[in-house]
């Protein structure tokens, strides 16, 4: 072997250590913090009750009176972010300023730019949160037979349902790990089962919990094999959790072609509005240029719902 052989060798151990050592930090060690749920840093520092309380506060959760209000706040609790109302409306009005003087550019400055930039904001912070929501109980949906298998495992050895599911906590990372150890602690402070877990579905949102409350509530009435019940219920959600996955390969084409659908002609419009300026001059008067505007939004909106339905449906 040449020596230059001897020095690329050398080269290409190098980077490869390189390469794991900044996997190895970056990448493992992150995945291990996350092993350690939200609920179990809180608690090495505060009162159980306080915990509780800090995480409904972290994520929104409140009891409005007001039903819109109650389902906004349990909808938002369900992206699982800690963010603040106040926060989330400076950033709604600082990207309304934004994308309405991004369109002000295109369009000129006037009511439709402005219109534009209130629903474009109002868009893309609704789709991040959507995003979020919908990862989150993803997420959620591939620990909770799990999770339901570890309550099994407790209740058959003897333990009640609330020390069960403070066993998840322990054990089980975020989602599960939190939302299961503030039911254990709504248990402990009083609450009934069936209260803890019909807020665990708020929280969550995720459409297998109402297969769990509904079980434990008939179990609770009419007594029975709780072990056995819960092994079931485990093995029914495993089951349509990959029919979910079935049809989310079949509808994967469908909904690549609606994102592609979307953005196209908003890509389109910068492309040539960068390329050529003057190239919307003929239209740019308002009678012209508004009711052009209107029908291509009317048009987009409705291609996206009759797309959304087509790619999401009841299974």
């Amino acid at each position: 072997m040449s020596d230059l052989s001897v020095i690329f060798l050398l080269i290409f151990v190098a980077a490869s250590l390189a390469i794991y050592g900044l996997y190895w930090i970056f990448v493992f060690n992150r995945r291990t913090y996350k092993i350690v749920n939200r609920r179990l840093e809180l608690s090495k520092q505060l009162d159980t009750s306080v915990v509780l309380e800090t995480l409904r506060r972290e994520r929104g959760f409140r009891n409005d009176t007001n039903p819109i209000l109650r389902h906004f706040s349990d909808w938002l609790t369900q992206t699982g972010l800690r963010v603040q109302r106040t926060s989330l409306v400076l950033v709604f009005i600082a990207l309304c300023l934004a994308l309405t003087f991004a369109f002000s550019l295109v369009l000129g400055m006037g009511f439709i730019s402005l219109a534009l930039g209130v629903f474009a904001a109002a868009g893309v912070i609704i789709l991040y949160l959507s995003r979020k929501r919908s990862r989150r109980i993803f997420a959620f949906s591939e620990q909770l037979p799990n999770a339901i298998d570890v309550i099994v495992r407790g209740v058959r050895v003897g333990l009640p349902f609330s020390s069960a599911a403070k066993l998840v906590a322990q054990e089980m990372p975020d989602p599960v790990g939190t939302e299961f150890g503030m039911v254990a602690d709504e248990v402990a402070f009083g609450l009934d089962v069936r209260t803890a877990l019909q807020n665990l579905y708020r929280r969550v949102g995720q459409e297998d919990l109402l297969f769990l409350t509904v079980a434990l509530i008939i179990q609770t009435q009419t007594g029975g094999n709780i072990g056995e019940l819960l092994a079931r219920l485990s093995r029914l959600i495993r089951s349509r959790a990959e029919l979910r996955l079935k049809v989310r390969a079949l509808t994967a084409e469908g909904r690549t072609s609606a994102v592609f659908l979307s953005a196209f002609p908003i890509i389109l419009l910068l492309a040539l509005y960068f390329l050529s300026p003057s190239f919307f001059d003929p239209v740019r008067p308002p009678e012209i240029l508004e009711p052009a505007v209107a029908f291509g939004l009317g048009m987009l909106i409705v291609g996206n719902i009759i797309m959304y339905r087509l790619v999401n449906f009841k299974y």
